[in-house]
């Protein structure tokens, strides 16, 4: 008797007006070729709109015809919902500003089945977090809106440094491409190393990335000297000076390579080590030893990007010292080696 293959697994991709094409095409290209040893597809993938079956708009003139409506959602296995770009007033998702979801996607998301499995793309982790499925749970969203993120949905466990989270029934991935990262390890943990290997292959992706968002995040030291700057002489107009960190802040950043200790910040800005430390913290919210490591590691990025320095090099130019000191510093920090960094970000001479 002929048996039956198993039957697919639903994902259904969940889009509104102003959604990214490319977040669209993530889920669909990935589950979408995934296949068993008997090259049988493993996923079925359909989009939905809440709004019902038509047109739906972009964020560019690309237009999608979708076939389903919200009705879809009472059948999926697991439910994808991506970040939508541009059908807010200030371009905006308008979830990402509104803790409550408007009523017709709030209508949508009601309609999940129990124990589906919900995933996001970039900011779409808003449309779950302002639903209360994010409540308790480890989360993320582009760093970008980390910030913002936080102030609306105090009650989610936020990590913005990591690509993606998977806590079970419920998973999020950061900034856009990272909706590759998360959509592979789904297809890993559901079917195994070799089918998500065959997926990577065949969307030439690697498998696996080293790190997370945080080697993404920047701030060069040359705009954090000119905003130091600003400040010591924005306090120093106002008189002032005395009672800010912020000309000392400055004169580090001309001295990362040097050796440079909380006695020499204090002294520069004419404080007790005391009294500076409890400012210094007051208006960055960082001890001046976290502070100065940041600015280092930001200085070893740049250097890393910029120039063929050896490593060595690199580590004293920053005032790390030893490339052993470097590479703990910025593994840390950035979840890869300055090697593996230089590889992904080194500018073309």
């Amino acid at each position: 008797m002929a048996q039956h293959p198993p039957p697919r697994h639903r994902v259904a991709v969940l889009i509104r007006p102003g959604f990214i094409p490319f977040e669209l095409g993530i889920p669909h290209r990935i589950f979408g070729i995934a296949r068993d040893a008997e090259h049988r597809p493993l996923y079925e993938v359909v989009t939905c709109t809440p709004g019902g079956p038509g047109l739906v708009r972009s964020d560019s003139d690309v237009l999608v015809q979708v076939e389903h409506g919200p009705e879809v959602l009472e059948t999926a296995d697991t439910v994808v919902v991506p970040a939508s770009h541009t059908s807010g007033p200030d371009g905006t998702d308008p979830a990402v500003g509104d803790p409550r979801l408007e009523p017709e996607l709030a209508a949508a998301v009601a309609r999940i089945r129990p124990g589906a499995r919900l995933m996001s793309i970039c900011t779409g982790a808003f449309v779950l977090a302002a639903a209360g499925l994010l409540d308790g749970r480890p989360a993320t969203t582009h760093w970008l809106e980390s910030d913002r993120f936080r102030r609306l949905y105090p009650r989610v466990v936020l990590d913005p440094d990591v690509l993606y989270t998977d806590d079970g029934d419920v998973l999020t991935s950061a900034g856009v491409a990272s909706g590759v990262d998360l959509c592979l390890h789904v297809v890993r943990r559901d079917h195994g190393a070799a089918v998500a290997q065959d997926v990577a292959r065949r969307t030439v992706v690697p498998p696996h990335r080293d790190g997370g968002q945080a080697q993404y995040i920047r701030r060069p030291v040359g705009i954090e000297r000119a905003v130091e700057r600003a400040a010591s002489s924005g306090a120093a107009a106002a008189g002032s000076r005395g009672t800010s960190t912020a000309a000392a802040r400055a004169w580090a950043l001309d001295r990362l390579d040097e050796p440079l200790t909380l006695s020499d910040l204090a002294r520069h800005a004419s404080m007790s080590v005391r009294t500076f430390t409890r400012r210094f913290r007051d208006e960055t919210g960082e001890s001046p030893a976290q502070w100065l490591t940041r600015q280092r590691i930001e200085h070893a990025r740049t250097l890393l990007e910029t120039t063929a320095l050896p490593v060595e090099q690199v580590a004293r130019r920053c005032g790390f010292g030893t490339a052993q000191s470097l590479r703990a510093h910025v593994t840390a920090a950035l979840g890869v080696t300055p090697s593996a960094y230089r590889r992904t970000f080194r500018r073309a001479a």
